[in-house]
């Protein structure tokens, strides 16, 4: 049985007001991105106004990622029960309030607090930008139109390093939050004149219970998994997060399939398509998770770049990011996933296993090449990927299965980047006797090692598994599992 929605979204069309729509929402994913993006610059100005050790300013990120992983199975139930204008206002409005409270906080405390409310509502305007392409194009150009957003989304990555060390070196790191601050009053505005609602509303009911545990399942791994790199495996504020998150998550996984309404419809996962693509997106990001922390430590503690300089020399990876997403979605639309994303995963296990050969020595010219190829490998591997695999539920359950992908990709980055650097840092106290520059190159070139053989599997799945359909693109569904 064909999926009726795909089917007669084959004959609509798309209007003037739902591209604006999409701009919009893109807009939002942009400003949320770019305030995850800006930050790591800042942490030695933030130790040294507060007063604080590396790990205690390491909880500006760390608290951004951990309340985005709870948000992640609360957004399926906010996208079907509340209008899209209503949605991206109020989540705009904690952004906002946030970003306020973290540009003029007096200490450290207020500071987080104005973090978690950034988080609040960068938690719904990303899945938002997943699910309402989905909603308003049609599938036959739902590739395109993720590439098309991808062109957009990719800017953030590039321009936040280099900006904000600019800012930050010139006016400080508090400047850095309210020059963002008018990009996001100004969305505002636009959002109030001309956002309109798509898709049609459910009224599921809110299981309270489900959100309680969700919390504690995905807060407490990612809590246990973040605090291992830097504390150690058998610290008690690792073991005891892990063992309540573990516990919860079992507890919520069986609760889902015996509710009438679940928080996070898993049986989506019945899906072959579906369940395939979120397990190749997921080892995807397992891959690369550890990378926003090994490479900054390569370029900065063995070559000796400046933050400005690491920034620039990630610029023309994110480059081949902007080129490379507008193309692989329209591939995608005429020709499938399956080429696209193998030829993607070649480039990206390739370029993982060329930065495991690495060293002191390394040129330039070699590790932003390397870097480009990573780039584009991911490009074209994860958005066809992904949209291969969300093609194949029906309308009503995207936003459950954009969901579940999305934290497959926080648990599954925050496990990898846990036993990476644990790995990294073995090696490296193994080779303290060759010096500080060279046991620094052992732990990175051996953490890059193990992300290839990550990136590896993502591969060898998406040959056995990832296949074209046999009629046009996304017409041919198999939902009917759910």
């Amino acid at each position: 049985m064909k999926n009726k929605n795909a089917a007669s979204s084959k004959h609509s069309k798309v209007t003037r007001r739902e591209i604006l729509v999409l701009a919009i929402v893109i807009a939002g994913a942009f400003i949320a991105i770019l305030n995850q993006t800006v930050l790591s610059p800042a942490l030695p100005k933030l130790m040294e106004d507060f007063q604080i050790t590396a790990g205690t300013a390491q909880w500006v990120t760390t608290i951004y990622l951990l309340v985005n992983g709870i948000m992640v199975p609360v957004t399926a139930f906010l996208i079907d029960r509340y209008p899209t204008r209503k949605l991206f206002i109020v989540s705009l409005l904690s952004f906002i309030a946030g970003t306020v409270l973290t540009g003029s906080a007096p200490n450290f405390g207020l500071l987080i607090i104005g973090r978690i409310l950034q988080a609040i509502g960068a938690g719904v305007q990303l899945p938002l930008v997943a699910v309402i392409p989905m909603i308003i194009f049609p599938v036959e150009k739902r590739g395109t139109a993720m590439g098309m957003a991808g062109i957009v989304m990719s800017c953030a990555p590039a321009v936040g390093p280099v900006v904000a060390g600019w800012i930050i070196d010139a006016f400080g790191w508090r400047m850095m939050f309210w020059s963002i601050l008018p990009l996001a009053v100004i969305l505002l505005v636009v959002s109030f004149i001309f956002l309109t609602n798509v898709g049609e509303l459910k009224h599921p009911h809110l299981d309270i219970f489900s959100v309680v545990l969700s919390t504690l399942a995905f807060g407490g791994l990612l809590y246990g998994f973040s605090n291992a790199s830097n504390m150690g495996w058998v610290s008690p504020l690792v073991i005891l997060p892990l063992i309540i998150g573990a516990v919860a998550l079992v507890w919520f996984i069986r609760r889902q399939f015996h509710i009438k309404e679940p928080l996070l419809e898993l049986r989506v996962l019945k899906t072959p398509k579906f369940a395939y693509s979120a397990i190749i997106v997921t080892v995807i990001n397992s891959a690369l998770s550890a990378g926003s922390i090994v490479l900054p430590l390569y370029l900065q503690n063995v070559l000796g770049l400046s933050a400005f300089q690491t920034g620039m020399l990630m610029m023309p990876g994110a480059a081949a990011s902007i080129i490379v997403s507008p193309l692989s979605g329209m591939l995608f639309d005429k020709f499938g996933p399956r080429v696209i994303s193998i030829v993607g995963l070649l480039g990206l296990t390739g370029a993982l296993t060329g930065l495991a050969f690495i060293g002191p020595a390394t040129p330039i010219p070699y590790l932003v090449c390397i870097y480009v190829l990573q780039s584009a490998g991911l490009t074209l591997a994860n958005m066809p990927v992904n949209t291969w695999g969300l093609n194949a539920l029906k309308n009503e359950y995207i936003a459950h299965g954009n969901a579940i992908s999305n934290t497959g990709r926080q648990v599954g980055g925050s496990i990898s980047t846990a036993i990476i650097v644990t790995i990294m840092t073995m090696v490296t106290t193994a080779h303290q006797s060759a010096g500080p520059i060279l046991s620094a190159a052992s732990g990175i070139r051996a953490a890059y090692g193990v992300s290839a053989g990550v990136a590896a599997v993502a591969l060898v799945v998406a040959i056995l598994k990832v296949r074209p359909d046999k009629s046009k693109i996304g017409l041919e569904t198999e939902t009917e599992a759910v």
